[in-house]
């Protein structure tokens, strides 16, 4: 659940701490007083726009920090995002806008991308806005809505595999038919491309390289010439004066010769035999050089300089090395082959999408039994809840049909299926679909029907309504506070409301107040009880001025629901 919140310099709200509990709490206050600040604070965290809009008139940023404690569900999946909770099981998002638009994000003050935010949010908490509601008048949203319910994950990634392949194929088909449309245009340009790259005959990938060394080697002949000269010479041949390789030899033979009378003469002797041996192999390699036969070094310099401009040519067009050029050859290659055996391939292909949709078609069969066994069960869930929200005449029926396009399933990336949420108000009217029908009241009491329904699916801890009473009063507004009340023993319910009777039924009740500081005007918040609270829902109640009656009203309300005496403890 939501343990503490921290708010600084959001709109009016200078700085606001809260620790909040478990059970159904309630936010009031007087219009203006910045109850909204809660809701804005907490979309920050769950990855809303920048929301520099928010910043406190003055100021050069603003942050919201949440610690929430998680079930070891919920630890688990927030493990999977690389984001585990700390030792005790907690958690803390923080979120900082500044003036200039900039946005950073911490969890567990480890710094972190928005999008980590995005996906570790939904998962502690669910925020249900006025503006979710009408998102509820939405068909597209309903089919996410039923699999929530469904626990049909399984049948789900089944299908959306399937689905992949699917368009993995009809893309496939569709880029073949297209080549297809203009065969002979491109067989000419593939076939030119491949002649080009056949006709420069590259067989080695180093074959640049070792150009690029002997185009050195040639501009450098008079200076290879001389020094190679010159180490053949004073290694192993020279015809004015003893080489290295001799003396060494000399020296060799002198050692052997004192064997009996030097300590170690035999094993510096050997050593000078390896010497002698890899003075000449030495001497050997440079002469090979010097003596590498290349022609006339004018001619030669030219056919490597045109040859290494070929190649230059070559991988301007076709690839950064040689080895890419054979590659693209390779490829080039293969879509000659690919276009002559068009038909044949567009066929292979046809056959392969025919037995994708089989399975896609029984993915689709499978995940439609889980949706309408759940679809059956949802539909008298919410429809209990909505007779209990005082819609006696109420009908309700979640609808799944499958989707087809002449006679054939109808493939979409959530499956074939038609969802649609049926509703019928007053007796004697046709059911229609939800978005069409109803109206703001009855979304509200909607919307919290399917909360209550999801509440053992979502995994989320804490469950926030921004004023999930519009549209309805009296005995209504009551019973979507005992529903409240009741979802409260199973998650963390927070309730931003302009309700008298909800607010006397909560657990717990926190108050936002405007104050002047400095000159400035500041929000903020603090729990009440006993006497403070019954005259807060008494000017809920009322009007400009609270009366007697009032008060003794908000007196009864909490009495009703076992808040006033407890309150008053507290107090």
């Amino acid at each position: 659940m939501l343990s503490s919140l921290s708010i600084e310099n959001i709109a009016v709200a200078r700085q606001l701490d809260l620790s909040l509990g478990g059970g159904f709490t309630v936010i009031t206050g007087r219009t203006g007083a910045g109850k909204s600040i809660l809701i804005d604070s907490l979309l920050l965290l769950c990855g809303a726009k920048n929301g520099r809009e928010l910043l406190r008139t003055g100021e050069e940023r603003a942050t919201v920090s949440a610690v929430f404690s998680c079930t070891p569900s919920m630890a688990e999946r927030l493990d999977a995002l690389g984001y585990p909770p700390d030792e005790n099981g907690e958690i803390c998002l923080m979120r900082t806008i500044t003036a200039d638009g900039r946005s950073t994000v911490k969890i567990n003050r480890r710094s972190a991308p928005l999008s980590a935010l995005k996906e570790a949010a939904p998962i502690l908490l669910n925020i249900q806005t006025q503006s979710e509601r009408s998102d509820y008048a939405d068909k597209s949203t309903y089919t996410g809505l039923l699999d929530d319910f469904a626990d049909d994950g399984e049948e789900l990634s089944e299908y959306a595999a399937s689905y992949a392949a699917l368009t993995a194929l009809r893309q496939k088909i569709a880029a073949q038919r297209e080549a297809m449309s203009q065969k002979e245009m491109m067989l000419d340009i593939l076939r030119y491309q491949k002649k080009e790259i056949d006709a420069a005959r590259l067989t080695a990938d180093d074959e640049e390289e070792r150009l690029l060394r002997l185009r050195t080697k040639l501009k450098s002949l008079e200076k290879v010439t001389k020094y190679s000269s010159i180490v053949v010479k004073a290694l192993a041949e020279s015809e004015k004066g003893a080489t290295a390789a001799y003396l060494i030899e000399r020296a060799e033979n002198a050692l052997s010769q004192l064997g009996e009378v030097v300590e170690g003469a035999d094993e510096m002797a050997s050593r000078l035999s390896n010497y002698r041996y890899e003075i000449l192999d030495i001497a050997e390699r440079v002469r090979d050089a010097l003596d590498e036969d290349v022609g006339d070094p004018a001619e030669k310099l030219t056919q490597i300089e045109a040859r290494l401009a070929l190649i230059e040519k070559l991988e301007r067009k076709y690839g950064a090395t040689i080895a890419e050029v054979r590659a693209k050859r390779a490829e080039i290659a293969q879509k000659i082959s690919d276009l002559e055996d068009g038909d044949f391939r567009i066929a292979e292909l046809e056959k392969q999408l025919a037995e994708e949709e089989d399975r896609a078609a029984g993915a689709a069969v499978r995940l439609r039994a889980k949706r309408t066994a759940a679809a059956e069960k949802l539909s008298a869930e919410i429809l209990s809840s909505l007779k209990f929200l005082d819609m006696p005449k109420v009908r309700f029926r979640i609808a799944v049909k499958p989707l087809t396009e002449k006679g054939a399933p109808l493939f979409r990336p959530d499956g074939c299926d038609d969802v649609d949420f049926l509703i019928s108000v007053n007796a004697g009217e046709e059911l229609a679909s939800l978005g069409k029908v109803s109206s703001g009241g009855e979304l509200s009491r909607i919307t919290l029907a399917l909360k209550t329904a999801l509440a053992d699916k979502n995994d989320s801890g804490t469950l926030i309504f921004d004023e999930i009473d519009t549209g309805v009063s009296g005995g209504t507004a009551e019973r979507i506070g005992i529903m409240l009340e009741k979802l409260g023993q199973r998650a963390q319910v927070i309730s931003v409301t302009h309700s008298p009777q909800i607010a006397s039924i909560a657990s717990r009740h926190l108050l936002i107040e405007k104050h002047e500081a400095d000159g400035r005007t500041e929000s903020t918040v603090r729990e009440i009880t006993g006497e403070e609270r019954t005259a807060e829902i008494a000017r809920i109640i009322g009007g400009i001025s609270v009366t007697e009656k009032q008060t003794a009203a908000a007196r009864e309300m909490l009495s009703r629901h076992g808040a006033g005496d407890e309150k008053k403890a507290n107090g």
